[in-house]
């Protein structure tokens, strides 16, 4: 028998909707926050102009 039968005979809710569920409520406390929060200022940046560096580090 497959996991999903035992979890839906049991009344367990799948896994795929606990983590979409834990991600939308840390999302919903950022927006309740309020603007001045740093959290919320950094929504407000635009990082497109930023060059970021390809692949690994390179060691000193």
């Amino acid at each position: 028998m497959r996991n999903e039968y035992i979890r839906k005979k049991v009344g367990v809710a799948p896994i795929e909707d606990k983590l979409r569920e834990s991600r939308l409520r840390w999302f919903g406390h950022l927006n309740r926050r309020s603007i001045e929060a740093s959290v919320r200022k950094i929504e407000l940046l635009n990082f497109a102009h930023v060059q970021r560096g390809r692949g690994r580090p390179k060691k000193t």
